[in-house]
């Protein structure tokens, strides 16, 4: 008959060790020989027969969970089983894993010990909550570079420690804060200053030829001397980049813009140079703005504003020249007709085109006597007003262009033709104007959820313009800050597409 039992160990059981054990078994006096087995996480790894009743000792110095089974056999050959308790023994320190190995905050700031903060064990597992440091030791309201020390200890007594190096910086959070709000507000400033100067040159311009002359002054104003540097930057710049084949290349899709922004810029070159001072001006309040905080600019800090500065420009352009046409777009019906009433009264279309410029303003106007300008210098009709078709890409431009060129090639009724030209465009306005007053609250929802992203990342970097950092100064951040905004654009695509009605 087989009978277990435990017992005749000098250790019945043990708790978690990193000491090495040794286990002495003593046979009962009834006991003739026996046999052992010894297994680590249940899996044999030794045994032995004792041919005599002496005690037997079995050395564990290894990492593992171990249990020993005994079979006794006394003079009748009677076999008994004994088993011991479980042995653990653990030499293997655990593990404590930090996200980084130097951290850097500004003095006084809300510090979370185990962010990015993993310790475990094989054996113990999770390990985090034993994790003891020495910052009661640091002052962290002092800036400089302090030694952060983590230390860990599993059930068994191994101990491990790792360090985090901290650098502590100077805290300038409400100056940076005063920094930004004066700088928002210089820009802002800046933009109703030119906005300012725009509209009174106008304004002296129209009243000029009903005043007498003052006194020449030579000397020039604080603006003058800006815009006047911001000239002769351009040039410079203009006259470099031309060499370059690629930016040539790429100018060529501003020469549209030409003429709409006044005289500044006389050719894409001109674009693409403005484009260039801008994307400097940035990386400038970037660098300025890191030196306020006593840091390093690092090169994504660099490229990001660069970029942003570079293409910037463009929205400006775009709805400058959305304007310029939309303009074009309402005028056109009254060109029209002042050019079918000039037919009617038996002038010709180069007669109608001076008609146009002389009788209307604003875009329209600009552009019939810069057609007028082209018939001068000897371009016919047809080229006359492909060219304007080209500069203004609208459809009722190029319906007109056509009809133009096929009265040209083949004759016909002129007056009928425009006439019906007229009539079309006429029923187009009013059926758009119906459009707009239907879709107007739809598109004001639109572009508020597209301005609310903004206006809160904005809103949170005054408040706090730390919180937005990690995009910037870790690879994954900037990889994060790339996803969303291509989402962002991805999303104002989606939306524009969905809003738009198609005539």
């Amino acid at each position: 008959m087989e009978e277990q039992m435990q017992s005749n160990f000098n250790f019945d059981s043990h708790s978690s060790t990193n000491q090495d054990l040794t286990i002495v078994f003593t046979p009962d006096e009834s006991v003739k020989h026996y046999s052992y087995s010894l297994f680590n996480e249940n899996e044999l790894i030794d045994s032995n027969i004792i041919e005599k009743n002496e005690p037997v000792s079995i050395e564990l110095t290894e990492t593992g969970i171990y249990q020993i089974k005994i079979n006794t056999y006394d003079a009748e050959n009677k076999k008994n089983v004994i088993e011991s308790g479980i042995y653990e023994i653990d030499k293997e320190a655990p593990i404590i894993e930090l996200s980084n190995e130097v951290l850097k905050f500004r003095a006084g700031e809300e510090f979370s010990l185990k962010d990015g903060v993993k310790a475990y064990d094989s054996q113990d597992g999770d390990l985090l909550d034993k994790i003891t440091t020495n910052i009661a030791e640091l002052d962290l309201n002092e800036t400089g570079i302090k030694k952060l020390i983590y230390k860990v200890e599993d059930n068994a007594g191994n101990i491990t420690t790792k360090s985090l190096i901290l650098n502590v910086i100077k805290n300038n959070t409400s100056t940076l804060i005063f920094f930004q709000i004066g700088l928002i507000f210089i820009i802002i400033g800046t933009i109703f200053g030119v906005l300012s100067y725009r509209k009174n040159s106008k304004l002296e311009e129209k009243i000029r030829k009903y005043s007498l002359e003052p006194i020449e002054d030579t000397s020039l104003s604080l603006f003058d001397k800006y815009y006047e540097s911001y000239t002769h930057a351009l040039k410079v710049i203009s006259k470099s980049i031309q060499k370059s084949v690629f930016l040539k290349r790429y100018s060529k899709r501003y020469e549209k813009y030409v003429g709409i922004f006044g005289d500044i810029s006389r050719t894409g070159i001109d674009f693409v140079s403005a484009k260039i001072i801008m994307s400097c001006l940035f990386v400038v309040v970037t660098i300025f703005s890191s030196t306020i905080q006593l840091r390093v600019t690092s090169l994504y800090e660099i490229i990001f504003p660069f970029l942003v500065g570079f293409f910037s420009p463009d929205i400006l352009y775009i709805a400058k020249y959305k304007v310029h046409r939309k303009h074009i777009e309402n005028d056109l019906l009254q060109a029209i007709i002042i050019m079918n009433n000039a037919f009617k009264s038996g002038r010709s279309i180069t007669q109608a085109i001076d008609l146009v410029g002389a009788e209307l303003d604003g875009a329209i106007a600009k552009e019939f006597r810069k057609m007028s300008s082209e018939l001068s210098f000897g371009l016919s009709v047809d080229v006359v007003f492909e060219r304007f078709a080209e500069r203004i890409e609208l459809e009722e431009v190029n319906y007109l262009t056509a009809s133009l060129s096929i009265l040209n090639r083949t004759g016909g009724n002129i007056i009928k033709v425009f006439s019906s030209i007229e009539e079309s465009l006429f029923s187009k306005k009013k059926l758009w104007l119906e459009l707009e007053s239907l879709t107007s609250s739809s598109k004001l929802i639109m572009y508020v959820l597209f301005c609310v992203p903004i206006a809160f990342v904005i809103f949170v970097s005054v408040i706090n313009p730390d919180y937005f950092l990690p995009f910037i100064e870790s690879p994954i951040g900037i990889i994060l800050l790339i996803i969303i905004i291509l989402l962002y654009v991805f999303y104002i695509i989606c939306v524009r597409k969905i809003m738009k009605v198609r005539m």
